[in-house]
């Protein structure tokens, strides 16, 4: 499953050079993330509440060209692994009026308990989220 969500850049996320925040790319990723979770019916809010947390132990973001103010953003969001105690997102931002690509990325994802342990992924969580995978071709 692909989640895509639409993101306006407010000027709030720009720089001095007018464009987005380097930095903010990882913002949007988990805009990204948290939306597509709770559209799969895992809200990071019932995880914790359980004791489970996902904490981004790895990531990456290519840029691919600059975000304007105003600009309508893509932000497709998909799981491209699910393990026994861990998860990888992918991300492509691409410009909502041109298609462009501006961004593509990932994050990696331990499932740890509140003393920062690695744990299984909950039986049914795993459930729901196997159905999601899709992995991303890799960019040559």
């Amino acid at each position: 499953m692909i989640h895509e969500l639409d993101f306006r850049v407010s000027y709030a996320d720009t720089d001095r050079m007018g464009v987005v925040y380097y930095a903010n790319y990882l913002v949007l990723f988990e805009r990204g993330r948290t939306e597509f979770m709770r559209e799969m019916g895992v809200r990071y809010r019932d995880l914790e509440e359980q004791g489970i947390y996902l904490p981004v132990m790895e990531t990456q973001v290519k840029y691919l060209a600059p975000a304007h103010y105003d600009d309508l953003i893509k932000i497709r969001t998909r799981i491209s692994d699910l393990g026994r105690a861990s998860m990888t997102f992918e991300y492509e931002l691409v410009n909502g009026d041109t298609g462009k690509r501006m961004a593509l990325g990932f994050t990696k994802h331990p499932f740890v308990n509140k003393s920062w342990k690695p744990v299984p992924v909950p039986p049914a969580v795993k459930d729901i989220l196997l159905r999601a995978v899709v992995p991303l071709a890799k960019e040559g």
